[in-house]
């Protein structure tokens, strides 16, 4: 836990410097992989310095992040995935140890049937999106579809932040430390819930 809140810590620091918009571009983007503290730390620090321009920090950081989630796409789907289409030995090493050809697809399945909801619900929510990225490309879901996913979720996730510290300043600072994260999840589940119930009458 000191360890994270040192690098913490040093990623608040990035806003102090010249380099902040830099910073933020490149924390996004190993964030959308490895990286494990959120960009939304810096963004908000550099937008509450620099309230006008909270709109280009949002728009550096949804560049960064959807750059990183194509690199954990490429990732997933190296590492599982060999050229030839075979399975690489790091996939055959899984099957025999950790689970069963049958269990991987069923988790695919889930994939098949919810991809663009998975990718939007990880990129908008506080769900660790590296992971999801990184699944993305071991699945092999819809190249196209991840990206807009990615672009749609992790936009209104960085351009709401930008845009409540835009309107109304530092005050909002607690309140997005307080309550966004939950209200993401709530916002994500009534949007999906809300598809599913139009699906269904449809």
């Amino acid at each position: 836990m000191n360890f994270v809140k040192k690098l913490y810590d040093w990623v608040l620091s990035w806003s102090e410097s010249k380099w902040g918009a830099l910073a933020l571009f490149v924390l996004a983007f190993a964030e959308s992989s490895f990286f494990p503290v959120p960009p939304d730390v810096l963004l908000i620090a550099l937008c509450i310095g620099a309230t006008a321009k909270s709109f280009r920090f949002a728009a550096i950081c949804l560049v960064g992040s959807v750059l990183g989630a194509l690199v954990g796409y490429a990732i997933g789907h190296f590492a599982w995935i060999a050229p030839d289409g075979s399975y690489t030995a790091l996939a055959d090493w899984c099957y025999a140890h950790l689970f069963s050809v049958e269990k991987f697809n069923e988790v695919k399945a889930l994939y098949d049937k919810w991809d663009f909801w998975i990718v939007f619900t990880a990129g908008f929510t506080p769900l660790p999106y590296k992971l999801f990225t990184i699944t993305g490309g071991l699945f092999g879901i819809n190249l196209p579809m991840f990206v807009v996913a990615s672009l749609v979720s992790r936009g209104l996730r960085f351009f709401l932040v930008a845009g409540l510290i835009w309107k109304f300043g530092a005050p909002i600072k607690s309140f997005i430390d307080k309550y966004f994260n939950w209200l993401a999840i709530a916002f994500t589940v009534l949007l999906i819930g809300a598809f599913v119930l139009v699906g269904k009458f449809l």
